[in-house]
C-alpha cells in the first residue's frame, strides 16, 4: 500500500474528503454570518438554528407532504428565509443603531427557543433523512472511492457561495446593499427602499443556513443539536476569514475544513481544537482577520 509522509494513501484522501465536506459546511454557515454581519452589523446567533429548521424543513415536508430531496433544497431555504424575515421585521429591526450586543442577545435566546421547542418535539436522537436515489453510491477516481452524495455537497457549495459572492460584489444589488451600510440616508434619498434590503439581506442568510441544513441532512442526520454543535466553529472560522467579509469566509471555510482534515491524520489530538488555535494566532498576528480590513 503506498504511503504519504508515511499515512497510508486512502487514509490521507479519505480524510482530505471529509475536510472538504466540512469545510463546505464551515463555509455556506460562515458566508452567511458573513453577510448579515457586514450588510447589517447584526451578530446572528440564531444561524445555527436556522441550519437545523433548514434540515427539519426537508424532513418534515418529505414525511407529512411527500416531498423528495430536489424540492426540498428549493423550499426549505425559502420556509427559513420567511421566517427570518418575520425576524427581522419585528424584532432585529428595532435594535438598529444601537449596541449590537443586544442583537446577539435576541438570536442567541431565539436559538435557544428554537431548539428547545425541537428537543421537545423530536429528541435529541437524530432522525434519518435518505440522500436521493440519483446520488446513492460511489465512483472511483483511481486513487479513492468518493461518495457521489459527498462529490454533490462540495460542488453545490462551491456554486452557492461563489453565486453569493458575485451576487454581493459584481451586481448593482450588492452596490446598494454596500452602500446602505455605509450611508443609509443618502442611498434612501436616491428611492432606494433601505428596510426592505436589509430584511431580504437576513433573509438570504437565513435561506443559505437552510440550504446546507438540507444538504447536511442525509450525511449527519436531523437533530435539533445540528446547528448548535457547529455554531462555535463557524464563529471561529468567520472570525479568521474578517468579519463581514464575504470572499474571507468562503475561502476560509474550505482552508480549514481541510485542514481539520489533515490534523485528524497526522496529529488526531489536535484536531478538535485546530481551528480555535489558528483563531487565536489570527487575532494576535492581525485582528482584523486574513480577509478583513483594518479600521
Amino acid at each position: 500500500m503506498s504511503t504519504i509522509f508515511g499515512v497510508p494513501a486512502p487514509a490521507l484522501y479519505g480524510q482530505i474528503l471529509i475536510g472538504l465536506i466540512n469545510g463546505s459546511f464551515y463555509a455556506m454557515l460562515s458566508l452567511g454570518l458573513a453577510v448579515i454581519f457586514g450588510l447589517l452589523r447584526v451578530i446572528n446567533f440564531a444561524h445555527g438554528a436556522q441550519y437545523m429548521l433548514g434540515a427539519f424543513a426537508a424532513y418534515l415536508i418529505l414525511n407529512y407532504a411527500g416531498i423528495g430531496y430536489w424540492p426540498a433544497l428549493i423550499l426549505a431555504p425559502l420556509i427559513v428565509g420567511a421566517i427570518a424575515v418575520v425576524i427581522e421585521r419585528f424584532m432585529l429591526s428595532r435594535l438598529y443603531g444601537i449596541d449590537p450586543l443586544y442583537g446577539l442577545l435576541l438570536t442567541f435566546g431565539l436559538a435557544l427557543i428554537l431548539e428547545g421547542a425541537f428537543r421537545y418535539w423530536f429528541g435529541a436522537a437524530g432522525q434519518p433523512y435518505a440522500a436521493p436515489s440519483q446520488l446513492t453510491g460511489a465512483v472511483n477516481l483511481g486513487f479513492m472511492f468518493m461518495p457521489i452524495y459527498r462529490g454533490w455537497v462540495v460542488i453545490a457549495s462551491l456554486v452557492v457561495c461563489l453565486g453569493t459572492w458575485l451576487l454581493i460584489e459584481k451586481t448593482q444589488l450588492g452596490a446598494y446593499l454596500r452602500a446602505a451600510t455605509e450611508n443609509a440616508t443618502l442611498v434612501q434619498a436616491f428611492g432606494v427602499n433601505v428596510p426592505l434590503l436589509l430584511t431580504l439581506t437576513y433573509g438570504l442568510g437565513a435561506a443559505l443556513a437552510a440550504f446546507a441544513g438540507v444538504l447536511a441532512a442525509p450525511i449527519y442526520q436531523v437533530s435539533p443539536l445540528m446547528g448548535s454543535n457547529l455554531i462555535i466553529i463557524v464563529f471561529a472560522v468567520v472570525v479568521v476569514g474578517g468579519m463581514g467579509s464575504i470572499l474571507g469566509a468562503i475561502v476560509t471555510g474550505y482552508m480549514l475544513g481541510v485542514l481539520e482534515g489533515l490534523t485528524k491524520v497526522f496529529y488526531p489530538e489536535a484536531s478538535s481544537i485546530v481551528i480555535f488555535v489558528i483563531m487565536a494566532i489570527v487575532l494576535l498576528v492581525r485582528p482584523a482577520g486574513l480577509f478583513g480590513q483594518e479600521e
